[in-house]
């Protein structure tokens, strides 16, 4: 298909998408049921083309696609579904005195036709996992996979294609071309997750039709690691956070502020680990990924050619390798905390008292995840109360956002809005204030002339 082609194309799948919507089809929740077990069983389906998909533009394993793409799913499809026929149902609110005698309720309606743009990293999950909101909502849907994951956007066409039709949900792939003819259409609810750079000029492009959005962006992620935690664990989680999907994922450990009291222990335990992760030549190991294309990858590098490296540094360009790599002897004015990384690189940043660390973090824009070791519940409150994120997750890296009773999601340049689970479901509806008023009787009080009333409606209004 030609790119003129599918400039017309788009405006015609949109136009399609709004008709069939305004059938009110979607509105039903049995449909809407039907459709996330159509959902479920086509990922089921295309597991082992995804895994390819995904070992093709990431390098990823099978399990790390699994666990991070395909079973995450499995579960929010299955959590949507035993919970939505009681999300769906109009919530009961009390009615104050002022409308005695009234019913009050809140309808949770669907917005419309929903454009869900997704990013390269987790190609198959962050597309989808919005879908399965806009699905539980009852909204129509546009998706937008990412083009530098070709490979995983061409089997998300296929088994979209095959599973639904394309006035209910439907993939338009493309170059950033695409991304433009799309957001120049009028849809009634965008859903973003990318960079925060990208994430302004979809802002500004849903301004023009007031189109509500959401964005889910990134930043630089801090972790602090206190004198007082417990080293091994924080290494061998850290690694963990740091080098899943070689580094490229949103909520990954940025920098590492480290207590220098245990600072050399730390990055001893840190090399360890790695190694007992990976083995002492990551690039044979099946469990680490590859970065996604040459411009990454050159940025990736250049990078690592500004910074101290005391561990790894070691890349192959023409198998996008890069191997675990940390730098140390970092300060903020240097080039790798001037950006988010999304790769494979650590840098530690020593500090002396927490309160330093508190400060750097505060002098940075609000990151979309935050991490802290600590065996202090005393500080672990100091923290959380002088700082701010998207997310957090004590003693741990990357694992808060697996609950699905627990919102995902930024804050300021880290983004704006939430969801899995029940989050989900409400960040693709609009719920509706809905008052329901007797007609048996009237009181007079609130029409004028008002005269004396003014005594009444001040001891009701108290």
């Amino acid at each position: 298909m030609t790119q003129e082609m599918k400039k017309g194309r788009i405006s015609e799948l949109v136009k399609l998408q709004r008709d069939f919507f305004m059938t009110h089809e979607t509105k039903n929740v049995k449909f809407r049921i039907e459709s996330l077990k159509k959902l479920k069983n086509a990922v089921l389906k295309y597991e082992n083309r995804i895994n390819d998909s995904l070992k093709k533009d990431l390098g990823k394993s099978v399990f790390e696609s699994y666990a991070t793409e395909i079973g995450f799913l499995l579960e929010e499809i299955s959590y949507h579904i035993r919970h939505l026929k009681k999300w769906a149902k109009p919530t009961g609110i009390r009615t104050d005195i002022v409308n005695f005698y009234s019913k009050s309720f809140i309808v949770h309606e669907p917005f419309g036709v929903s454009l869900i743009i997704a990013p390269w990293n987790y190609p198959f999950q962050l597309l989808i996992d919005p879908l399965i909101g806009s699905i539980s909502a009852g909204n129509c849907a546009v998706l937008k996979p990412a083009n530098y994951s070709q490979n995983t956007a061409e089997t998300i066409q296929e088994m979209i294609g095959e599973t639904f039709d394309e006035k209910y949900i439907c993939v338009v792939p493309g170059d950033r071309k695409v991304n433009q003819e799309l957001l120049d259409q009028r849809f009634d609810y965008i859903f973003f997750t990318g960079s925060p750079e990208l994430g302004k000029i979809v802002m500004e492009k849903a301004s023009a039709n007031l189109t509500p959005v959401s964005l889910e962006l990134g930043g630089k992620s801090p972790c602090i690691v206190e004198d007082d935690a417990n080293l091994d664990i924080a290494a061998r989680r850290l690694v963990f956070g740091k080098f899943l999907n070689a580094g490229q994922t949103c909520i990954a450990p940025d920098y590492l502020l480290v207590n220098s009291r245990v600072k050399t222990k730390l990055i001893n335990k840190i090399k360890q680990c790695i190694i007992l992760s990976f083995g002492k030549d990551p690039a044979k190991s099946p469990d680490y990924g590859r970065i996604i294309n040459d411009n990454q990858f050159a940025k990736l590098t250049k990078l690592i050619a500004t910074g101290d490296v005391i561990f790894g540094g070691e890349f192959d360009k023409h198998e996008r390798y890069i191997s675990p790599t940390i730098f140390d002897n970092v300060s903020s004015d240097d080039p790798v905390m001037k950006q988010e990384i999304f790769g494979p690189i650590l840098p530690i940043i020593t500090y002396n008292n927490l309160d330093e660390a508190i400060s750097l973090i505060n002098s940075k824009e609000k990151p979309l995840a935050f991490y802290l070791f600590t065996s202090s519940s005393k500080k672990q409150k100091m923290v959380l109360l002088r700082t701010s994120s998207g997310g957090c997750c004590i003693n741990d890296t990357i694992v808060h956002l697996t609950n699905p009773k627990m919102p995902f999601g930024g804050v300021g340049n880290s983004g704006m809005g939430a969801y899995h689970g029940k989050y989900s479901f409400d960040t693709f509806s609009h719920h509706r204030s809905v008052l329901s008023k007797t007609t048996l009787f009237d009181i007079p009080l609130r029409y004028p002339p008002y005269k004396e009333k003014i005594k009444l409606i001040k001891k009701i209004f108290k």
